[in-house]
């Protein structure tokens, strides 16, 4: 038991340890003065006429960040001359304000210093037609207005919502997205984000997925284990 604990404990700190070393984490960043510009990953709306989604993720802010990335989707229909922002931003609900926000923003944003890394790319036609989708499932995602930062609904459950509704997306989170595996329905098993497999979750604590896309994911206390297929790569805390 002993040697079990140790190898546990190992394969936890392993991704947090390296996260700090490599400094992918800014632990004296200030919110009010941290860079929120574009990335410049998406493309320009004037000169991009076809529709666009994208779903991006970053490290969290702060000591968030050793362990955990924020996601979030942004969309731009056909000719739109501007992209459409959807995320949940836990602090908005320190004001009062509801954590889901949608609205006009750009797509891209620095996350407080942490830039975004694509990890959704769709164009075009089909774009065009799961747009209309993934506005109707933000607008029906049940916690639009509480926000729980550990085992959630937290930022990543909201987009972990999008991809079950809209599974023509095959959105496969980050490993490290802590709160994808908070479940929405009030059940302990549903289909995968990715729609691409299942997974049974006990609030977001404890539970297995298993997918094509996602790989073998087990969920202990909100940190992932496991082992991605294509491409093959080891699911350790903290590691995206």
């Amino acid at each position: 038991m002993r040697l079990l604990f140790f190898v546990w404990l190992l394969l936890t700190l392993i991704g947090p340890l390296w996260i700090l070393f490599t400094g992918r984490v800014d632990l004296k960043a200030d919110y009010r003065t941290a860079n929120r510009d574009s990335a410049h990953i998406a493309p320009n709306p004037s000169t991009t006429r076809e529709a666009v989604i994208q779903v991006y993720s970053a490290r969290a802010f702060n000591w968030r960040g050793i362990i955990a990335t924020h996601s979030w989707i942004s969309v731009k229909p056909k000719d739109a001359d501007a992209y459409t922002v959807y995320q949940v931003v836990g602090w908005r609900t320190y004001h009062g304000l509801p954590a889901l926000t949608i609205g006009q923003d750009i797509p891209d944003r620095n996350w407080y210093n942490a830039v975004p890394k694509l990890i959704l790319d769709m164009r075009g036609s089909k774009a065009q037609s799961l747009i209309p989708k993934i506005d109707q499932a933000a607008k029906t995602y049940p916690y639009a207005n509480p926000y729980t930062l550990w085992p959630g609904p937290n930022s990543n459950t909201f987009p972990a919502y999008v991809g079950r509704q809209v599974p023509e997306l095959a959105l496969a989170l980050p490993a490290d997205a802590i709160g994808k595996d908070f479940m929405t329905s009030g059940t302990f098993f549903a289909p995968a984000p990715s729609g691409t497999g299942y997974q049974f979750s006990l609030f977001g604590v404890l539970g297995v997925l298993a997918a094509k896309k996602e790989g073998i994911e087990i969920n202990i206390l909100g940190l992932v284990y496991g082992i991605k297929l294509s491409p093959f790569s080891i699911l350790l805390p903290g590691l995206d």
